[in-house]
């Protein structure tokens, strides 16, 4: 009788073995596998069985060096359709690539692949085809894993400031700043550090009408708050009656007072001589013109901001009233109009007009008339955003009427042209020369314009603003520090040909600097600092001559912002 082991080496060697018993088509036992399916099952098993033989020689560490082809074969795993029995204890186990599956929905053969999806619910896998009609994309890519954002950004250093050492007085400030919701009474600490707490206070809107009598004092004189947003109409009585010699008043950001505060202030302020009010948007006519009769020739300055309530009735009344001011600012007045000037031009002492962004335009002749009967004493003019003024009324206004104007601001006045304004500089008056000089956004100003200011007025010169000029040239430009030496604030943003060149002139032409601006100056790079304190001028490649040079803000660069 043959032995077991010889019948098994036997089969194996003539083509016939357990493993191959499902690769015949027809059944029989001795025929060879003739179908592709079939010899790419064989091939999977043959790969399979190698990999087997590898992973189990490795992991016995066999020192013996045996091939024994008897003994590998049958230690291997049993192989079906290229799956390992173990993979068949897991349902979920995925076979390997290349090996052929019976689709779970159609039941039909086909080979595994990488895109193959398993079927759900399970088990078993699905064909391409299946997997389409299920709503699945077999070939979808996923999508890629999402950067997390950096924690912490790296700074970039484009300058470097000094660390000064604060002051007890700026410690103190910064002290009830943070806590004064703590602080009982200031005391007797001055109008200057009061008016600096007022400022860093109204920077958070902290102010209310709780904290606000902290800053009420019946000795007070003179009192500035910088918001008064959360003010309301009794809080604003309450200031009038606790503050009862108040000389001078401004209220920023009173949007909510209104006609009965007004009316108390007339009462509870007998010596009021300035008013400056940002924002009056509530109150109305009868309360403006009960104000007025209450002050009378004692008012002297009257300055408010966006109060589209008042109208020609007030004007009327304010100059009959009061014709002794020396200051009005009617700013942003809806209904201001031509019809508001003549009643304006009684007022023979004003020295500020500020008569800007009305919501219609004067005109040039009611403007010229005006300053024709009160601009002898001006020495402030504010014009800006009056769209329809142009070069007539500084020929015929300003040149002949005002001798004394230092101030002089018309932004915003795209009628002007560059020869206009250049023929009035030449032709006005050398004394006194102007000390602010605001004509930005007039967009057809340019070189001529520039040299015709600088010459009239640049020795005594502190603010410029030539913002839009955008047609004036690099050698121009390069005239302001040498013609106007004494200058603290300038603003040369949206002059095209400013560069490197033109921002270090500055710094060394004008020692009293304080901040250039230069936002939209695309030729203006990265070599410029950010701020230039003593010597130190960070890594920029000029190197300003002025020893002198103290915080000198450069405000705009293109690189500084998108660094």
């Amino acid at each position: 009788m043959e032995s077991p082991n010889r019948s098994r080496l036997t089969r194996r060697r003539s083509g016939y073995g357990s493993d191959d018993l499902d690769a015949s088509d027809d059944g029989d036992e001795g025929d060879q596998p003739k179908t592709k399916k079939a010899k790419l099952a064989k091939a999977a098993l043959a790969k399979a069985k190698a990999k087997a033989k590898a992973k189990q020689k490795k992991k016995k560490g066999d020192a013996s060096g045996s091939d024994d082809d008897d003994e590998d074969e049958y230690n291997a795993l049993p192989i079906k359709n290229s799956r390992r029995i173990t993979d068949l204890d897991d349902p979920t186990a995925r076979p390997p690539i290349g090996s052929l599956e019976e689709c779970a929905e159609c039941h039909k053969e086909f080979t595994m692949t990488r895109y193959t999806v398993a079927a759900d619910p399970g088990p078993g896998w699905l064909c391409h085809a299946c997997a389409k009609a299920a709503g699945i994309d077999p070939f979808k890519k996923v999508a890629p894993r999402k950067r997390k954002a950096p924690t912490e950004k790296r700074k970039v250093v484009s300058y470097e400031d000094v660390e000064r050492i604060p002051t007890l007085s700026g410690i103190c400030i910064k002290v009830i700043t943070e806590h004064l919701e703590d602080v009982e009474a200031l005391g007797d600490i001055g109008v200057v550090s009061m008016n600096e707490i007022l400022r860093v206070i109204a920077k958070a809107r902290s102010l209310t009408a709780e904290n606000s009598q902290l800053f009420y004092n019946v000795k007070n004189t003179t009192l500035t708050i910088y918001d008064a947003t959360n003010l309301k109409p009794d809080a604003l009585c309450a200031l009038a009656s606790l503050n009862p010699n108040l000389e001078s008043l401004r209220l920023d950001y009173c949007g909510l007072i209104e006609g009965t505060a007004v009316e108390h202030w007339s009462r509870s302020l007998p010596h009021l001589k300035r008013i400056e009010l940002l924002g009056p948007f509530l109150v109305r006519v009868p309360a403006w013109i009960k104000f007025f009769e209450s002050k009378g020739p004692q008012l002297t300055s009257f300055l408010i901001t966006q109060s589209p309530r008042f109208d020609i009735t007030c004007i009327e009344s304010l100059v009959t009233q009061c014709p002794n001011l020396t200051e009005l600012r009617l700013k942003e007045i809806g209904l201001m109009a031509d019809s508001f000037l003549p009643h304006i031009a009684k007022l023979s002492d004003l020295t500020y007009l500020d008569l800007s962004r009305p919501k219609e335009s004067l005109g040039d002749q009611a403007v010229v008339d005006l300053l024709a009967a009160i601009g002898g004493k001006l020495t402030h003019l504010d014009l800006s955003h009056n769209a329809f003024l142009s070069d007539v009324f500084l020929e015929d206004g300003v040149l002949p009427y005002t001798p004394v104007l230092t101030t002089l601001i018309l932004s915003g006045l795209d009628d002007l042209t560059d020869r206009g304004v250049s023929k009035f500089f030449k032709a006005y008056r050398k004394e006194p020369p102007l000390i602010h000089a605001d004509l930005s956004r007039c967009h057809e100003l340019a070189s001529d314009a520039l040299t015709g200011l600088l010459d009239h007025s640049g020795r005594d010169l502190i603010e410029l603003n030539i913002n839009s000029w955008k047609d004036t040239s690099n050698d121009t430009l390069m005239t302001i520090a040498l013609k106007a030496s004494r200058l603290v604030r300038v603003d040369i943003s949206w002059c095209r040909e400013a560069d490197d060149f033109v921002v270090k002139s500055l710094l060394d032409g004008c020692s009293s600097l304080s901040y250039i601006k230069c936002y939209g100056c695309n030729h203006v790079t990265d070599a410029c600092p950010k701020k230039v304190i003593g010597n130190f001028y960070s890594s920029w490649a000029f190197v300003a001559d002025n020893d002198s040079q103290r915080g000198v803000n450069i405000y705009g660069v293109e690189s500084h912002v998108a660094s």
